[in-house]
Formats: structure tokens, C-alpha cells, sequence
């Protein structure tokens, strides 16, 4: 090590199907979503992040967007590997190099993924002149990141709400003692609102609108004490084919997403079953901690906290609490070996 030190940069990702967050030297650097855009003449990328987001849903024939994740894995492994290259160049610090430095990484990977799906994460790593590469399960990184200390005999349950996939695992000793992997998320709560205005409206709204009708009206429950006020949603009439506006309210989005909820609900239910009874009575009083994007949908909390009799908790920054433990690790290599995946 010694003299090539300075030549080493650290980076910790979180690869998320939604959105990618980058820490260096403890900022979170890049926090964009996993969006790229191609121009399919030249097949170049002519946008990644927030700038291709925006293009999301009104684009002509010559320009494609992508999303290079699918259920928290790697689905286009070309675009996948343009777009953390392009957010590895967009760390300040970097840019001001001369050198390209080699990179020590930490990426976080859901507990359910196939050593085909890891080695493709991996080589992604690998081509951007990541020489040590390390990864980390989901759960245990949103584990760390909340704040709790895994190595310790104790059982914790976090249940993690992303962008493809929801991580539910029961951790203790610095590992993963029973886990389930559901492909029921933020992305299929959208298209369940975009069903929903489809069958109940005669409404055709994209994704874009659908996404954001979840973030300003998205509800788990029809009884909410602080509801949020009706919303106004624009789309396209499919009797009429004429653009039209509808008012909606947080019962209604409730009810939308009730089915997928639910399948949630059951998948927690089977990981406290299948828990040994010594980390079940440790989760008794510890309760379940909730991170990832989904969690922030309002009432869900309450919703999982009656279907399981046991206290709910929100990480206080739950889009940030993966990659805030992915960096924890990367900080202490030494201390987290055993967690990491070489």
C-alpha cells in the first residue's frame, strides 16, 4: 500500500433500481436516478441521472431510456456499466485528478441475487478501474446504516423497501440468519397506480406521474391522522383521446396499492416464522426497522405494525440508510470483513 495510497480513491455504492447514491470521503456525493438515455443512431449515451430522468416518457423515436436495473439487478450490463462510470466521473474530488485513480468500492447487492447476477455487479466494478472490489447484502448494509450494532447476539429485523425488490432478513452475529427476497416495490406500487387510474378513471397517466402521485398522496392505510389534501392528475382520456384532468384523493391510491402491500405483509409473516425462537424473542422487544424508499409511504408503518403485533420504526433518512452502512463498511474494512462478499 503505503506510496500507491494516494493513487487508491474509496467509494461506497448503493445500486439501487430507482435511484444510485455514491459516498466519498463520508459526503454522499452523487445521488441520482438510475436512468440513462440513448441516442439509438450513434448508440451513444447522451444522458444519465436526473437529465435522462427528465426525458423519461417524452422522447422521439431517435432517443431511448433506459433503466439498467431491474429487481435490484444488473438487466443491461452495457448501459449499467456507462452510467456508474459516468457518475464515478461526476465525483468532484475525482474530477480534479489528473490520474485516473483505482478505486476501493463497497456495492450493496439484495440478499436474493444469483452468483451469475454478483459476478455481473462485480465485472461492472471491475471496468471502471475498480481494483478491490467488495459487495454487501442490502439488508445488513440499511442494518448498519440505521444504526444497528450487527455483530452482537441479538436478532434485529429489518425489513428494506427499494426501488425492484423489498429485503426482509433477521440479522444476529454479523449475518443473515433467515431472509426473503420479494420483487414487490416502489416500481410495482407505480404501475399499480397506474392501473388503478386506467380501470377507475378511463385515465392513461405515465409513469412519471404515477411516481409522483405516490410520493404526494401515496398512503398504506384509508385511515391516516395527517392526510395529505386531494391531488390533480393530468393524463390522457381513453374514451375521448382528449387530455384531461381528475381530482384523486390518498383513499383512493390506498386502495391501489392495497394488493401489493399485502404480499408484503405475508412475506414478513413467513421470515418471522421461519425465525429460531431465542432472535424471535430478541425481535419481541426490539421490534422491526423499516429503510428504503417504500418505507416512506405514509401508514405503512401502522399497516405492518398491526399485522405483526410488534413496534414499527422508520430510519430516520431511509432513502440514505444503505448507503450510509455501505460507507460505515468501507470506513471499517477491518472490523466489517466477515459481512463483506469478496
Amino acid at each position: 500500500m503505503g506510496f500507491f495510497d494516494f493513487l487508491t480513491e474509496e467509494i461506497a455504492i448503493d445500486l439501487g433500481t430507482a435511484n444510485t447514491l455514491i459516498i466519498h470521503n463520508d459526503k454522499v456525493v452523487v445521488d441520482a436516478p438510475s436512468i440513462v438515455a440513448r441516442d439509438r443512431m450513434s448508440n451513444k449515451i447522451i444522458a444519465v441521472g436526473r437529465e435522462a430522468a427528465r426525458m423519461q416518457g417524452k422522447t422521439h423515436e431517435n432517443i431511448k431510456t433506459i433503466r439498467p436495473l431491474k429487481d435490484g439487478v444488473i438487466a443491461d450490463f452495457d448501459a449499467s456499466e456507462k452510467m456508474i462510470n459516468m457518475f464515478i466521473k461526476d465525483i468532484p474530488a475525482l474530477k480534479k485528478k489528473w490520474l485516473t485513480p483505482s478505486l476501493r468500492m463497497v456495492i450493496c447487492i439484495p440478499s436474493g441475487i444469483t452468483e451469475v447476477e454478483m459476478r455481473a455487479v462485480k465485472e461492472s466494478a471491475e471496468r471502471v478501474n475498480g481494483k478491490e472490489v467488495y459487495l454487501i447484502h442490502e439488508p445488513m448494509a440499511a442494518a448498519i446504516g440505521i444504526g444497528v450494532d450487527i455483530m452482537q447476539p441479538k436478532g434485529n429485523m429489518i425489513v428494506d423497501i427499494g426501488g425492484g425488490t423489498t429485503e426482509i432478513a433477521v440479522l444476529a452475529l454479523g449475518g443473515i440468519v433467515c431472509d426473503k427476497s420479494v420483487k414487490i416495490a416502489g416500481d410495482v406500487f407505480t404501475n399499480d397506480i397506474v392501473y388503478y387510474m386506467r380501470t377507475q378513471h378511463n385515465l392513461y397517466v405515465g409513469e412519471r406521474t404515477a411516481e409522483k402521485i405516490k410520493i404526494q398522496i401515496g398512503a398504506a392505510t384509508e385511515d391516516l391522522e395527517l392526510p395529505p389534501d386531494e391531488m390533480a392528475v393530468q393524463g390522457r382520456d381513453l374514451l375521448t383521446g382528449k387530455p384531461k384532468q381528475v381530482q384523486t384523493s390518498y383513499r383512493e391510491i390506498a386502495k391501489a396499492l392495497d394488493k401489493s402491500i399485502l404480499r408484503i405483509e405475508d412475506a414478513v409473516m413467513e421470515t418471522l416464522s421461519q425465525t429460531p425462537p431465542e432472535l424471535a424473542a430478541d425481535i419481541y422487544n426490539t421490534g422491526i426497522y423499516l429503510a428504503g424508499g417504500g418505507s416512506m409511504l405514509r401508514g405503512l408503518d401502522k399497516r405492518l405494525s398491526q399485522k405483526t403485533d410488534l413496534p414499527v420504526y422508520i430510519a430516520e433518512d431511509p432513502l440514505r440508510a444503505v448507503v450510509r452502512g455501505t460507507g460505515i463498511c468501507l470506513k471499517n474494512l477491518a472490523k466489517y470483513k466477515s459481512v463483506l462478499i469478496k
